[in-house]
């Protein structure tokens, strides 16, 4: 058998080998997603995108990203608005990483301003919001859950595990004073719910994770599906709603994320919440808790970060933020569990 060196050469004969494709070139990187390489392919059959976990990053944990993304588009294509999957490779000999490759989708990610092809309105806000959360409808609307997925029983304890998790390891890695992970997780872990259902998650949801149409009010697809799993579906709604048509007058963690929504007037998180369970069918009696929740555990997930940024192994804009963008998180956290009861 020929041996192959060049990678693009190993990529392009694999390619053409398993799915028919030929031709396939990468061309260059594409912006988006913090975890994960994502790449433009030119392919015979059109455009594609490839995704692999950075090469100094590479693990059987970032490998599993990669792999439980593509399990999580492949049971959610035609459903909702997710790339349509091609091909996922666990052979290291072929670019040294796991791999997946998915239909490219032409469509723009929206953080502080609109596309040009909008009106700057209240009601082109508005509309973008429904579509957001009509797009996460559509994934939490998918039922019976594929069991390919995961155990559904075990998603029930979902958010308590997580609780349990992020107080543990944020205990175990400190580098500053943050009593509120604590007295909040404290908190949560007691009036954790039972969940009414179980479906897919995203566990990133938010407007820059999706890609809209460029012309209308529409959601071309919903990205970075690597931290996907079964719970709660209120994990997604508790983060997109928590984050949306904030009040700039208050310290924001993270302000970029949704930022364009933050004008008075526009639809707010709860409307939002609102709009999601008309279309779902499922009870938003607890929104407050998992606004609380997704904020807090975002805190405790990203401070990860800040200690790496402390201890002198990263240093960049991300991590040197983090200074201020978690307390900020872990305040507004307690300003909505206050009003849910926390003292």
């Amino acid at each position: 058998m020929q041996i192959v060196s060049d990678p693009a050469e190993r990529f392009a004969r694999w390619v053409d080998r398993e799915a028919g494709i030929a031709d396939a070139r990468i061309v260059r990187p594409l912006t988006g997603g913090n975890a994960n390489v994502t790449s433009l392919v030119e392919t015979a059959s059109g455009p594609m995108v490839l995704r692999h976990p950075p090469a100094d990053t590479v693990s059987d944990l970032a490998g599993a990203g990669i792999a439980r993304e593509f399990r999580f588009i492949t049971a959610i294509a035609g459903k909702a608005p997710v790339a349509e999957p091609i091909l996922f490779c666990d052979d290291l000999a072929v670019l040294g990483a796991p791999f997946s490759l998915t239909r490219f989708v032409s469509g723009v990610a929206i953080t502080d301003t609109l596309p040009s092809a909008y009106p700057d309105t209240v009601a082109t806000l508005d509309a973008v919001g429904h579509a957001l959360i009509d797009a996460l409808a559509s994934v939490h609307a998918i039922t019976p859950v594929p069991p390919e997925l995961g155990d559904v029983d075990k998603a029930r304890t979902f958010v308590s595990r997580q609780i349990e998790r992020w107080r543990a390891v944020r205990a175990a890695h400190s580098v500053r004073d943050l009593p509120l992970i604590e007295t909040l997780g404290t908190w949560l872990a007691a009036n954790a719910p039972e969940p009414e259902t179980v479906r897919i998650v995203h566990c990133d949801y938010h407007l820059d994770n999706v890609l809209m149409d460029p012309a209308v009010q529409q959601v071309r697809a919903i990205l970075d599906w690597e931290m996907a799993t079964l719970a709660d579906p209120m994990v997604d709604v508790g983060l997109v709603t928590a984050m949306w048509n904030r009040d700039e007058a208050m310290p924001l963690g993270f302000a970029f994320v949704q930022r364009v929504s933050n004008v008075p007037g526009v639809v707010d998180g709860t409307g939002l919440a609102q709009r999601w369970a008309r279309a779902t069918g499922l009870s938003i009696d607890r929104l407050e808790y998992f606004q609380a929740f997704a904020l807090w555990r975002l805190a405790a997930i990203v401070e990860g970060a800040y200690v790496l940024f402390r201890e002198g192994q990263v240093d960049g804009p991300y991590e040197r933020g983090l200074e201020q963008d978690v307390p900020a998180l872990l305040d507004a956290a307690r300003r909505i569990a206050a009003g849910e009861g926390m003292v």
